[in-house]
């Protein structure tokens, strides 16, 4: 039931608050912009600033970044803590979610609701913490601004009453294949 309000509200140009496998977040349906315009506008966020997504695998990822180099696929095969890779060029997502230069970041869960939700929605999500942009990271419910609470469509129920804030670590590829850190 979870599952499918989570979908229901995601299908629906809405925003959902759930346990992401960083932090908790904010989802949305990372091919609408009206979905994309909504998180900016809930997290009082500067569009300028450009989103995470994520995706279900290899095979969805790829059907929206230019290429995956052979590098990547060896990160992610031996990663042990949620990575982040910055892509250069992306297609067939919302034109906000994206960087001015075209760019845009995507993570494959490793396990849990987030995988889960992705998964069965088929197509990415945005994935982007649950604070008002500039505000501290929620460890909790109890810590998400109320203008938050009030503005999405869905609150995943919580099984924890505290979650750990650790974001993603972000690696960005260069034009040549090649990676650099940006959040170690």
């Amino acid at each position: 039931m979870v599952l499918q309000n989570s979908l229901d509200a995601l299908g629906r140009s809405g925003v959902v608050l759930f346990p992401s496998d960083t932090v908790l977040g904010l989802s949305c349906d990372a091919t609408n912009q009206a979905a994309v315009d909504k998180i900016f506008s809930v997290k009082n966020r500067p569009q300028s600033k450009s989103l995470i997504a994520l995706v279900a695998d290899m095979e969805m990822l790829a059907t929206h970044v230019e290429s995956i180099p052979e590098a990547v696929h060896e990160i992610l095969k031996d990663v042990s803590s949620p990575t982040t890779i910055v892509y250069p060029k992306v297609k067939g997502i919302a034109p906000m979610a994206m960087a001015e230069d075209g760019s845009m970041a995507f993570r494959i869960p490793k396990s849990g609701f987030a995988l889960d939700l992705v998964k069965s929605f088929g197509k990415p999500i945005i994935a982007t913490s649950a604070n008002l942009s500039g505000a501290p990271i929620p460890e909790n419910i109890s810590q998400i601004n109320c203008r938050i609470l009030e503005q999405v469509d869905y609150v995943v129920p919580l099984k924890s009453d505290t979650y750990p804030v650790r974001p993603s670590r972000i690696l960005q590829l260069t034009t040549d294949g090649k990676t650099k850190t940006i959040r170690p």
